[in-house]
């Protein structure tokens, strides 16, 4: 890795569990001080005990609220965000609003956090936004949601050609075992992941612990820029 974290303030958007949590400790462990954004800062604070860790308010489908963010903040050196909107569906069940909220919160949200944020950061600053598996292996019901990660992979080369030499990049989670899988009941999820694990060529499913080790990496590999990072276990491939 060619940069360090220790002693960079970075700015990690999303909730206080899953993926953006295991992102924010393992950005502790790299030595950096975080700040934690979403909707509800009071909930985030609660799910962090460590001073090293601060919570603020930001609504990504909000300009002024992410220019107000910007302005408290003041000199950020890295930028993540984990922000999503479920948009899960079969064609005949999708709604305007539903796709819309999609691409308001992981498109746009990144394109105003950039805007905003860019201008505080140093040259040897990064973003690092999300992506997914379902923009390169369409699955039923995931027509949204692939369209929504294509669409990062599309920004994220635009931003690192504009925002030169802040480096720009995207990692692209596949079968992550989060606790978003739940809601489908104990029986169902345990033949999901059990079929997944079958067929990629990691041979399991993946761990919020990957996800992070992948953000970290993004964030200190000071030569790359404008790529996406499937961090899937090949899950795309079959």
């Amino acid at each position: 890795m060619s940069t360090t974290l220790k002693d960079r303030r970075v700015l990690v958007v999303g909730r206080g569990s899953g993926i953006a949590r295991a992102v924010t400790l393992a950005l502790r462990e790299a030595g950096a001080t975080v700040v934690v954004a979403g909707r509800d800062p009071d909930a985030l604070a609660a799910a962090y005990d460590d001073p090293g860790v601060t919570a603020e308010q930001v609504d990504l489908t909000d300009e002024a609220g992410v220019a107000a963010l910007a302005e408290r903040l003041g000199r950020v050196d890295h930028v993540v965000s984990t922000a999503s909107a479920r948009a899960r569906g079969a064609l005949g069940d999708l709604g305007h609003d539903t796709v819309l909220k999609s691409f308001e919160v992981k498109v746009l949200g990144p394109i105003l956090l950039a805007k905003y944020l860019a201008p505080r950061m140093p040259e040897d600053g990064s973003f690092v936004f999300f992506s997914g598996s379902s923009a390169r292996k369409p699955a039923p019901g995931m027509l949204a949601v692939g369209a929504t990660n294509a669409a990062v992979d599309v920004v994220i080369r635009g931003l690192a050609v504009e925002l030169a030499p802040i480096r720009v990049t995207a990692v692209s989670p596949g079968t992550i075992d989060t606790g978003a899988y739940d809601g489908l009941g104990a029986e169902k999820k345990a033949e999901l992941f059990a079929a997944r694990t079958a067929t990629n060529p990691a041979r399991r499913i993946g761990r919020t612990e990957d996800i992070a080790d992948a953000v970290v990496f993004a964030l200190t590999a000071g030569f790359l820029t404008g790529v996406t990072l499937g961090v899937d276990g090949g899950e795309p491939l079959v």
